[in-house]
């Protein structure tokens, strides 16, 4: 090789070798990492939390390395990053609250969506110390009927009255999450079989309610999940509850990047909770007729939270996504303006669809980079809706398993139509078009001003849930009712779920017993959440230790009476399953005179 040859060889790998560390630090990231990497508050978002993370997505944690975060009022903080469970990304926690209304700026080595070199910003939102939010009820009805129990006096849920209950019906419970309208009677999820009879009812105590009560699948287990709070005007402030068969609370969600759970949606997939917050925040919304400079503005946020960390894996903020002006509301002074309203997201394909009342629109959303992918419906619709498929004020959009869009389409509040409807839309993505599949009222033609669902069920069926108007219907699939059931006067439920559940309650069956001069003794046994019951066994003496069988019954019900013969002074009774099988047995009881 020439002398001239080799030198210049030479030149070139001394050159290779020395490259700065820090350069061969900050290009070593993009070698090793499989694609870019989704950051969350997105790059642009205009109004996160002063207490959000700043969450990766894309890559396992030992991939995510440099994290730089400065605040243009709070200055350079630091921080810890922590895996996801999935080990599919990190959180970089904060060690101290970013301040509000600031531009921050996060520097990364890594390839992040949305940016050129890795670095990107974002604003945090200005949020009131405090809101008073007026609690106007539309439906001013007292609470009439509930059931009373001498076995569980404290238990006292409305009635489910069924009328209407044909063969075809699809397997399961019915899931309520029962409420007074004036926040006058005991509120919480209840359980209850096909003749309206509880199966488990847990009283939330005060003004606290729950909403959204359901199953679903935690860990590969069947769990129950609900949100209890306290809620004005529809912008709702508590936590999502995890219970597992035995009712045994297992996870509570209490804040997410600073916000706490809204009470619209509570859905679990791959061990993620999705949900919904409802941040009020200053704008300027002299955009808007009767808006002001300095306005406030609910902010509609989707959350994707790892269960078992409490860490961030998606989040999405309607402000900055969609304008103010396609809103159907107008501001009211001395109330935030609730402008969007998300009252129901999932995942559709990976990605999320969400129904936001406010807009009368559905929206598809990238989870990747957080743009709408499109609308459906409202004043920007993707799609040309013929206008038996248009609606308004409405909730709960899903995508069926055979691609079509269902919709409960409350259209009141103000009204639009005479009765709301259970829709089910087709779309063709490709045209751009959609047309309407079915179209279900109830047999009443009722118009629900709030609340409302439609579950589609394993075996074609479909349940509506009537919000405010008390009322839960199963529909065959071409449109039959098969089952129709009312709360008393006076509650409502903001969704209903016909669902499976086993339920193996951790405490024991209890007893109250009174002698009936002349008449015996009466006792009443009842074992709260217990699915598995199907008949009772009485033990009756004259001391705990002396108690012998003095009769059986089948189950009837909540509560069940057995009379026997005498006057003992104590009672005990077992719970025995469907093949005879002692299931548990309650502590001795003094029967009272």
């Amino acid at each position: 090789m020439p002398r001239l040859v080799l030198r210049a060889v030479l030149l070139t790998l001394l050159t290779l070798t020395a490259v700065p560390a820090a350069a061969q630090a900050q290009s070593r990231p993009y070698a090793q990492l499989p694609g870019p990497i989704s950051a969350y508050p997105s790059p642009g978002t205009v109004s996160a939390s002063p207490g959000t993370q700043i969450s990766l997505r894309g890559a396992s944690a030992s991939r995510l390395r440099r994290v730089r975060v400065t605040g243009s009022k709070s200055g350079r903080h630091s921080g810890r990053l922590r895996a996801h469970s999935d080990g599919k990304g990190a959180s970089f926690v904060l060690a101290r609250k970013l301040r509000q209304g600031e531009r921050v700026t996060v520097r990364t080595d890594l390839p992040i969506r949305g940016t050129r070199n890795g670095d990107f910003t974002f604003r945090t939102a200005r949020m009131p110390k405090r809101v008073t939010i007026q609690n106007l009820i539309l439906e001013n009805i007292p609470a009439k009927k509930v059931r009373k129990f001498h076995s569980r006096p404290d238990l006292q849920p409305p009635f489910v009255n069924v009328d209407t209950s044909l063969p075809g019906q699809a397997p399961g419970l019915l899931f309520l999450s029962p409420k007074s309208k004036r926040d006058e009677k005991q509120a919480g999820p209840l359980i209850a079989d096909n003749s309206g009879q509880p199966i488990w009812f847990d009283p939330q105590g005060g003004i606290t309610a729950s909403t959204d009560f359901r199953t679903q699948t935690y860990r590969g287990k069947p769990v129950l999940t609900y949100w209890r709070g306290t809620s004005r005007q529809g912008i709702g402030s508590g936590q999502l509850v995890i219970r597992d068969e035995s009712y045994r609370v297992i996870r509570r969600i209490r804040s997410v990047n600073g916000l706490p759970p809204d009470l619209h949606e509570f859905k679990i997939v791959d061990d993620k909770a999705i949900l919904i917050s409802y941040p009020i925040v200053r704008q300027n919304l002299k955009a808007v007729k009767g808006g002001k400079k300095r306005d406030l503005v609910v902010d509609s946020v989707i959350q994707e939270v790892d269960i078992a960390t409490g860490l961030v894996t998606f989040e999405w903020h309607s402000l900055g996504h969609i304008p103010i002006k396609e809103s159907f509301s107008l501001p009211r002074p001395g109330t935030p303006f609730d402008y969007a309203h998300a009252n129901s997201v999932n995942l559709d394909g990976g990605d999320f669809l969400m129904s936001a009342r406010n807009t009368w629109a559905g929206y598809k959303i990238d989870r990747e980079t957080g743009k709408i992918l499109w609308r459906l419906g409202g004043k920007k619709s993707t799609f040309k809706l013929p206008r038996a498929a248009r609606f308004a004020w409405q909730h709960d959009i899903h995508r069926r398993s055979d691609g079509a869009i269902t919709v409960f389409d409350n259209s009141a509040f103000p009204p639009v139509r005479k009765f709301s409807r259970a829709l089910a839309i087709r779309l063709n993505e490709k045209a751009r078009t959609a047309s309407l599949i079915s179209a279900a009222s109830h047999p009443r033609k009722l118009l629900t001003a709030t609340q409302g669902n439609q579950q589609t069920l394993p075996n074609g069926n479909f349940m509506v849930g009537w919000g405010s108007q008390r009322q839960v219907t199963e529909y065959g699939p071409a449109g039959n009712v098969l089952f129709n059931a009312a709360l008393s006067l006076g509650y409502e439920s903001y969704r209903t779920y016909r669902l499976p559940w086993v339920g193996l309650p951790q405490s024991r069956p209890v007893v109250a017993a009174a002698d009936e001069p002349g008449a015996g003794t009466d006792a009443y046994m009842s074992w709260n959440g217990a699915t598995e019951v199907a008949s009772w066994e009485l033990f009756a003496g004259s001391s705990p230790s002396t108690l012998a069988s003095v009769g059986r019954a089948p189950k009837r019900g909540f509560e069940t009476k057995i009379t026997t013969r005498g006057v003992p002074r104590f009672v005990q009774v077992r719970a025995r399953d469907a093949a005879g099988n002692v299931l548990s047995t309650s502590a001795p009881t003094r029967v009272t005179g």
